[in-house]
């Protein structure tokens, strides 16, 4: 079913797109001044604001995620030869051995679903074992606890079970493949975890981010789709979709799901949440993400409140973002601000240094998204400060260029020596510094891998991780 077919009654205002129904002539056509609401792959109320630079971010949107669906298929079948590759080196002992071991006619091949298979994100940075100095009870051990659960959330079902288990030896309650209604398949994933470790009694709900080689997920960060809530503010749609937005229903409080296909994220999670809060009125809840998770990870609470879930709230006891997109408008920012004061819930927002996600989409006039909460910046010297928002708000600055250049190759160097000065646990591997050389060509990429929000939380001043009150003006 096409976006423009679906009750959008729930909402006071939108602007859909709908990759869909475009062609040529209609992409061409919306550089140019006319209504918007006439192009066929664009669902709007009549009048909606078109002046240039919106129509130009529309062509952006909607040709990247024509050109994601076109190549879907042959980038996951390249992510799969990929990944396996780098897995079948390493099941082999490294590249030379495993040249030896094919003249041996004895090559240890990779199995998808075992515990010992890792994804792109996971070669980047190999590590799983907690930090032992960072104990239950200090001020850092929340934020690095659910930056390791993200980073871990990329894996296969296997390893996140064997990791949580045998590695941090808390309970794993599972792994899910969560329904999309708009994309008509499960392509939001999740895993959930008990810490029931000495001072803390937690669930820790993870949302893992955007796959490498995965394009729904990127099409769902490309989908600069947004609806407005009354009372809430407007929202981005492809966060919205994947968490669970229903498409004839909005976000009604309850639904009955259907058994034709896998369950969808926010309702599914809240239901799993009731049962074990319920249970026990000593268990809180964490909530947490990189990337497109991280966006994930801070609408939950806020679809918490538009649902009046006051005791689940109240039993919130933080939400962890890592390289977080910004998800709505001001007023979006005003609600959930206000629902996350009101019951005393820290919400801590990760920036690593030039990581161009947090600075998408673009806080301006044409798109009006705007970040919010506590915002944690570290440099590349991984030293933190809490901000408004993270210096160079909007990615794209020609000023910024050689600054960026610059720290990237800073980035490079510090790979061979921060083993030294750090400890043998912050070593860097040579796929990992390859990525960052990708960084000196498009500076900010590296920055948004998973390794350097892991070596923030571990390095990071322990007075940064203390509960703050929100520094937006």
């Amino acid at each position: 079913m096409a976006t423009g077919d679906c009750n959008k009654e729930f909402s006071t205002d939108y602007i859909l797109l709908e990759p869909e129904k475009l062609n040529f002539y209609e992409l061409i056509r919306i550089l140019f001044p006319g209504d918007i609401e006439k192009r066929k792959f664009v669902d709007c109320l009549e009048g909606a604001e078109s002046n240039f630079e919106r129509r130009w971010i529309i062509f952006i949107s909607i040709s990247a995620q024509k050109f994601l669906q076109f190549v879907a298929k042959p980038l996951s079948w390249f992510g799969s030869a990929f990944e396996t590759g780098l897995n079948l080196s390493s099941a082999n002992g490294g590249f030379g051995m495993l040249l030896l071991n094919c003249l041996r006619g004895n090559i240890q091949w990779p199995d998808k679903t075992s515990p010992t298979f890792s994804s792109f994100n996971g070669h980047l940075d190999k590590r799983v074992e907690l930090d032992e100095s960072i104990k239950p009870g200090d001020s850092k051990y929340y934020a690095a606890l659910t930056m390791m659960s993200s980073k871990i959330s990329y894996e296969n079902k296997a390893f996140i079970k064997t990791t949580v288990e045998d590695q941090w030896k808390m309970e794993f309650l599972g792994s899910f493949d969560f329904w999309n209604d708009y994309q008509d398949k499960a392509t939001t994933q999740a895993f959930i975890l008990h810490d029931k470790t000495v001072d803390s009694d937690t669930i820790i709900v993870t949302f893992r981010g955007t796959e490498t080689f995965d394009a729904d997920a990127w099409c769902t960060d490309f989908d600069i789709s947004w609806y407005e809530i009354p009372g809430v503010g407007k929202i981005h749609g492809g966060f919205m979709k994947a968490l669970g937005l229903q498409k004839n229903l909005g976000w009604p409080k309850e639904i009955k799901q259907d058994d034709s296909h896998p369950p969808v994220a926010y309702y599914a999670i809240r239901e799993m949440l009731r049962e074990r809060l319920q249970a026990n009125d000593q268990t809180k809840f964490l909530v947490t993400g990189h990337s497109l998770g991280a966006a994930l990870a801070i609408l939950f609470p806020a679809i918490l409140a538009l649902h009046e879930e006051t005791w689940m709230l109240e039993r919130l006891r933080g939400v962890y973002t890592f390289g977080q997109p910004r998800v709505g408008d001001p007023k979006f920012g005003e609600f959930t601000t206000e629902q996350l004061k009101e019951h005393d819930i820290p919400y801590f927002r990760f920036v690593y240094s030039n990581d161009l996600v947090p600075r998408l989409p673009y806080d301006d006039t044409a798109l009006m998204f705007k970040h919010f909460g506590t915002c944690l910046y570290f440099n590349s010297s991984y030293e933190g400060k809490i901000v408004a928002e993270e210096p160079n708000k909007n990615y794209f600055s020609p000023l910024m260029a050689m600054p960026k250049t610059l720290n990237a190759m800073r980035e490079l160097i510090r790979s061979f020596t921060i083993a030294r000065s750090k400890g043998k646990e912050y070593t860097e591997g040579w796929f990992l510094r390859f990525f960052r050389v990708l960084g000196l060509i498009v500076p900010g990429v590296s920055a948004h891998g998973p390794q350097d929000y892991v070596n923030s939380t571990r390095l990071g001043s322990p007075a940064l991780f203390l509960p703050h009150h929100d520094p937006t003006p």
